[in-house]
């Protein structure tokens, strides 16, 4: 019963889907370990069995090979026995040559016995030849299987620890990406930027201000000119002309006319 178990797991995982068994599987790699594991059990004593079988086949061999051998011997026991029979009865021995004939008789019953045993056997021959070639077959398919389950292993190792690696060196570069929102370089940035946009609104003020105090500045002596002409006026006075339009030289180091250019304005009457 062990054995035809035996034979049944190598027929089994000689036929088995490798494939199929890892895409069923929750995690694949500890899955191809237990296989290897399993495929190299059930393949030791896959091959314990095997030997046993294939020892068994050989002394059915051996023993076919004896009864084929008795039977060649009797054989010839009994060609012997027969002529030394035939001599002794030429030669007018007749009870020698009757004792002689009954040994030829008991070596044909013996090579007769010695070929049924042969032909006996070599059904159970034949038969257990034809087992032991699947068993054969079937463990080069187990060892074939179990290079496929190592290789498929080794691979998925590799792949796992190289996306593991992959993993770890994306993880590290997002830590130092200087573009990650989330990164501190990039709030400093930020904040940086906000200073920097704030001077600049500053500085906007500040020559908004200037300019409209320029400007004031400009309609505040537009404003004294009107009243210092409107004042004139009312004295009966010309009003003073503007600089542009007074053409007499100035004492540039009191602010005063030298009396060069034009005349002192008349007065007005009205």
């Amino acid at each position: 019963m062990a054995k035809h178990s035996i034979f049944g797991r190598i027929a089994q995982l000689a036929k088995a889907n490798i494939n199929a068994i890892l895409d069923q599987a929750e995690d694949p790699q500890k899955m191809l370990d237990q296989m290897v594991r399993d495929y190299t059990n059930n393949i030791a004593e896959a091959e314990s069995a095997v030997a046993q079988t294939i020892g068994n086949l050989r002394m059915l061999q051996d023993d076919h090979q004896q009864d084929i051998k008795a039977a060649q011997d009797w054989g010839n026991k009994a060609l012997a026995a027969s002529r030394k029979a035939d001599e002794f009865r030429s030669g007018g021995n007749a009870a020698d040559a009757t004792k002689f004939d009954n040994l030829a008789k008991v070596a044909i019953q013996r090579q007769m016995s010695a070929e049924q045993e042969a032909r006996g056997a070599e059904p159970t021959i034949a038969s257990q030849s034809e087992i032991v070639d699947k068993l054969k077959d079937g463990l080069n398919q187990m060892r074939g299987k179990l290079d496929e389950l190592t290789r498929k292993r080794d691979e998925l190792n590799s792949r796992a620890k190289l996306v593991q690696a992959q993993t770890q060196v994306h993880d590290a570069m997002r830590s130092i990406d200087v573009m990650d929102p989330t990164s501190d370089v990039s709030r400093f940035e930020e904040k940086v930027r906000r200073e920097e946009a704030r001077v600049r609104g500053q500085q906007e003020l500040a020559s908004s201000s200037l300019d409209a105090q320029f400007d004031s500045l400009e309609d505040l002596g537009e404003q004294t000119e009107v009243e210092a002409r409107l004042a004139a006026l009312k004295a009966g006075t010309r009003p003073q002309q503007s600089i542009e339009s007074d053409t007499s030289d100035v004492d540039y180091s009191t602010g005063t006319p030298t009396g060069t250019g034009t005349a002192e304005p008349s007065r007005t009457e009205y």
